[in-house]
């Protein structure tokens, strides 16, 4: 099998404060990388041909993992609410459908010697939750609720990339 050419280094980014203001808070590397970008970087280092198609693979696995939290932060949210008892329905779906996404991105990150059945239920239990959950969300965002507007469009985002990975493993 032929050797796979080794990635480029991820460049960090170097933070500077002002002249006079530097302190150990300001002065820093930032290293940090989207998921979109590690997951980009691990697949392609994998040692075996993949059985999907290497961007609808990363931007499912990047949706799962921005869906799970703007879902967390949406019920924290909530949860500051002045009306909590009236959107009990909306952190409950929120608190499912992170967990879900988070279980889902974690399933389909696995490639090696993937059960086609078991990736495919997966996607599915996603887009349902992801459904539920932006539908919900939708509800409170048009009455002015910004955090649930960001999260419902969360939802909807992962429930397409879901969908379109299922249909690529069909």
């Amino acid at each position: 099998m032929p050797k796979r050419p080794t990635p480029p280094a991820y460049n960090c980014r170097t933070h500077t404060a002002p002249p006079g203001r530097s302190n150990e808070s300001t002065d820093r590397k930032d290293c940090s990388m989207s998921i979109a970008e590690i997951s980009r970087r691990m697949l392609d280092t994998y040692p075996r041909e993949l059985n999907v198609d290497r961007d609808t693979l990363v931007e499912c696995i990047a949706a799962c993992s921005d869906c799970a939290q703007a879902c967390t932060q949406c019920a924290d949210a909530c949860l500051s609410e002045r009306d909590v008892a009236s959107l009990v329905r909306c952190i409950r779906t929120d608190l499912d459908c992170a967990d879900v996404c988070t279980a889902t991105g974690r399933v389909i990150s696995r490639q090696t010697e993937a059960d086609a059945n078991v990736s495919r239920a997966a996607l599915e239990a996603c887009v349902t939750a992801c459904r539920a959950c932006a539908e919900e969300c939708e509800s409170h965002a048009q009455h002015g609720m910004e955090h649930c507007a960001v999260c419902a469009e969360q939802c909807r985002r992962c429930e397409q990339a879901c969908r379109r990975l299922a249909d690529a493993l069909s």
